[in-house]
């Protein structure tokens, strides 16, 4: 039984894996094997060492707490998986004294793992953070959120209960709960289950044992349809990530060539474009993997929205809303892909518009303090930039005043209108 339910979750995570590699791959392939050092060190700075999360110290620290615990109490599921294939009880009980100092310290990552999912869930729901507020985050986002920290309360609480039930099963000599493990932290929960007998202990112990292993399963393939899924992508997109300074743009090949072409700095070999190019993007299909890639990967934590400064005083724009509906339109088109047999039948709608207005991309600066507060460095930027430049290149129809400039610095090579000669009597004015 326990081999079957295994592999059906591991089957169904690897579909849905392989489903969330075709949505990303959606995208248009970028060449990012430049400076692998540089990429490397970045991702162990960021996704491996959480090098960005101390500036906040509490949800740092917290979140340190129930990062470590959740890599490390998980090594104890090497030993629940070899005891459910070979039905043997702590098989690893023979590394001895090395082996009581990894279940003691599990016990104490457990219950620092519980004190930080409750500090998180009051500041979300009671203390009501003002990051953890905005429009984007009511329905599904806040119950996913708060889903999670359950999940992850239910199954501490059901690592501790399995120990204290064991621990007591090893004091009576019952068999084959040998005398294994330290148990610093179930100790104290022990005195509720001495009064029952040793076979309601066995049935507790073990139910707990079934409750932990089937929860994470479920926790791995619930991870699809998560904003979890950075415990996984944090690693690729760190690694795949543009290695630019964060405000850097990138120039259109197409347009570099015409303007390469106008200046004389190359020559016409008549080679052109076979098609004509799309100039930004106004679906997913027209951003990078990169950037859909971010979009799975982005914790929704709200730091980039809380430092813009268009959001801040009062614009539509939400950097993480941006990610957000990224996100949601790229797993749109992937079912619609999907149910129509791998060809996409259009549906009328479009990232730009139906679920990013032009409104929320002009109130952005440009400045990159969401790129700069994101643990990750996610770049809602670089898809608002990709945006902006569909309106302008594709629609023309960037804003009056836009145009307006542009229009002025064709025309004076000045954004406010004065040719060269007029320059200097109007600043001395």
């Amino acid at each position: 039984m326990f081999i079957l339910i295994l592999a059906a979750g591991i089957g169904f995570f690897v579909r849905n894996m392989l489903r969330l590699r075709g949505a990303i791959h959606l995208g248009v392939a970028q060449d990012t094997t430049d400076h692998p050092k540089v990429r490397l060190l970045r991702m162990l700075r960021l996704a491996l060492g959480q090098g960005k999360m101390g500036v906040r110290p509490v949800a740092g620290i917290l979140h340190l707490f129930v990062y470590i615990g959740f890599i490390i109490i998980n090594i104890e599921v090497l030993e629940i998986l070899i005891d459910g294939i070979f039905g043997t009880h702590r098989v690893l009980h023979f590394l001895g004294g090395f082996y009581n100092l990894l279940i003691g310290s599990f016990e104490v990552l457990a219950l620092l793992v519980l004190i930080g999912v409750t500090v998180f869930y009051v500041r979300r729901n009671i203390l009501k953070i003002t990051r953890f507020q905005k429009k984007e985050l009511q329905g599904r986002p806040r119950r996913d959120a708060n889903m999670i920290l359950y999940a992850e309360a239910v199954m501490m609480t059901l690592f501790l209960v399995m120990n204290a039930c064991d621990l007591l099963l090893q004091e009576r000599g019952v068999t084959p709960y040998v005398q294994a493990g330290a148990f610093p932290i179930s100790q104290w929960l022990s005195p509720l289950f001495a009064s029952l007998s040793s076979p309601t202990l066995i049935l507790i112990e073990r139910g707990a044992w079934w409750g932990h292993i089937l929860g994470i399963l479920a926790f791995l393939n619930y991870l699809y349809y998560s904003k979890h899924l950075h415990i996984l992508l944090a690693f690729p997109y760190t690694y795949f990530a543009s290695i630019k300074p964060k405000g850097a743009m990138d120039n259109l090949p197409t347009v570099t060539r015409e303007v390469q072409l106008m200046l004389g700095t190359i020559e016409d070999t008549g080679e052109g474009e076979e098609t004509t190019p799309t100039f930004g993007a106004s679906d997913i299909m027209h951003l990078s993997r990169v950037q859909l890639l971010a979009a799975y990967a982005c914790t929704e934590c709200g730091r980039c929205t809380d430092e813009c400064p268009a959001n801040q005083t009062g614009k539509l724009l939400s950097p993480r809303k941006i990610m957000m509906d990224t996100r949601h339109r790229t797993q749109e088109v992937a079912e619609n892909i999907r149910h129509n047999k791998g060809t996409f039948v259009p549906d009328q709608k479009a990232l730009l518009g139906d679920y990013i207005t032009p409104e929320e991309l002009w109130a952005c600066t440009t400045c990159a303090a969401c790129v700069e507060a994101c643990p990750m460095e996610i770049s809602p930027l670089s898809i608002i930039v990709e945006m902006r430049r569909y309106i302008v290149m594709e629609q023309s129809a960037a804003p009056a005043s836009l145009n307006k400039m542009m229009t002025q610095m064709e025309n004076t090579s000045s954004p406010w209108g004065y040719n060269p000669a007029e320059r200097e009597t109007v600043l001395n004015e």
